[in-house]
């Protein structure tokens, strides 16, 4: 692929760039998801008794991860993204190592904060640095073909942290997230050139700052598809939150708590890599109208056949499936369409809506979480709900169906661009 004008030499494939990228937002989903089998473990061995007070393992990464991004964007579109994605991915391991070395809940969850503002810089600057080379359905291509990937990182976490804990503690599943935060510090260091040309780069100063922010938050099709996106999130935090007491209470399965989580995340990347095909065909808006639809309809189906029949492994796994599979359709498009007026400003613009999605969707999912009553109805009225308010928000958000309609050189353009080689 040659560089557009402007740009310094871009060394890695394309293969190797969506894996490096994948591998970086992945950072995020190990940091959580392969706590989930080791929620009961810590709890005992730090005295925490009440069983939804674990969820805060999960919460205060989530809290941390969000807050911090406000920071970054910033400060990448000044200094350039390499430098300070390095710096993040050194103390995102520091940080794991300190969590497994905790000798009370209160250090673990500081030190589970703290890695989570490390690993802000991973978020808002894969964004960043896919926007700097890719635009409209050319980036929400990239970013399908990225969350393929990513998304498989979820269905394995769970089995990394089960791995671990039949033959170490809990402990050892810190710091394999630290040895796996030095391998990427070291990969992006070696691999990735600086994206963002010196003569793109904002000052750092508040009216510059300020711009950008005016700019991200008064932008229509900005901040309504990061609203879409944060009530995306907020169902799947939920889903994160409640899953492991889910399987244990509501299913009476413990031990399946990998298998299941596999067979309802597993449908996310297949999704994810229908969406990078059809992307470039259908266009983002309507790819992501009819998602939500389908995301909507599928929870509430659940949620009726839950309060009518109650709940099994059997009706769980499938109907959770089904719903989890629209993730995929939704996140790389409101993403994409959200980024899609604000390149000039990418990074504030990706800190910004980082922030609220993540501390948004944190807050949701942690609410439908702590409602958890040994049944499945508070995580599918949650879902339910946020299918809904979703769909409304991107209805008003992309009023435009000129998004939907390219050039078919353009697309010949873009497809070749996001080719590999």
């Amino acid at each position: 692929m040659s560089s557009p004008a402007g740009t310094p030499p871009f060394r890695p494939g394309f293969r190797e760039f969506v894996a490096l990228m994948a591998a970086l937002m992945a950072s995020n989903a190990m940091a959580i998801d392969s706590m989930l089998p080791a929620l009961p473990a810590i709890g005992s061995a730090l005295g925490v008794g009440e069983e939804n007070e674990r969820q805060l393992v999960i919460t205060f990464y989530l809290l941390g991860f969000g807050a911090a991004q406000i920071g970054y964007g910033p400060l990448s579109d000044r200094f350039g993204r390499k430098g300070l994605l390095v710096a993040g991915l050194g103390l995102y391991a520091a940080f794991a190592t300190l969590a497994g070395l905790a000798a009370s809940f209160a250090l673990l969850l500081a030190a589970r904060a703290m890695q989570g503002v490390a690993a802000a810089a991973s978020r808002v600057l894969v964004v960043s640095i896919v926007r700097d080379r890719y635009h409209g359905p050319a980036m929400a291509r990239v970013m399908s073909l990225t969350m393929i990937v990513f998304m498989i990182v979820p269905i394995l976490a769970p089995f990394f942290g089960q791995a671990v804990l039949a033959v170490a503690s809990w402990r050892h599943i810190f710091i394999g997230l630290g040895a796996y935060g030095m391998v990427l510090a070291l990969w992006v260091l070696w691999r990735l050139p600086e994206t963002l040309a010196p003569e793109k780069r904002r000052p750092l100063s508040l009216g510059s700052i300020g711009e950008a922010a005016r700019l991200t938050l008064s932008t229509r099709q900005s901040i309504g598809n990061a609203l879409v996106q944060t009530l995306a999130m907020g169902a799947l935090f939920s889903f994160i939150n409640s899953v492991q007491q889910i399987v244990a209470e509501v299913l009476d399965r413990p031990g399946l708590l990998p298998v299941v989580f596999a067979c309802v995340a597993g449908p996310m990347a297949a999704s994810s890599y229908a969406n990078s095909k059809l992307v470039m065909r259908l266009g983002s808006r309507r790819l992501l109208l009819r998602a939500l639809l389908c995301f909507t309809a599928a929870a509430g189906l659940h949620l009726a056949v839950a309060a009518a029949w109650g709940e099994s492994l059997w009706t769980f796994v499938p109907l959770q499936a089904a719903t989890m599979a629209c993730f995929g359709l939704i996140g790389a498009n409101a993403g994409a369409l959200a980024m899609e007026p604000l390149g000039h400003v990418a990074g504030t613009a990706s800190s910004l809506q980082g922030v609220l999605t993540t501390i948004g969707g944190a807050l949701i999912g942690y609410a439908v979480g702590q409602r958890f009553d040994g049944t499945t109805l508070p995580l599918l009225i949650g879902f339910t709900t946020c299918g809904a308010v979703g769909l409304a928000v991107a209805l008003w958000a992309n009023r435009d169906p000129s998004h939907d309609i390219h050039d078919e050189a353009e697309i010949d353009v873009q497809e070749t661009a996001t080719r590999p080689a």
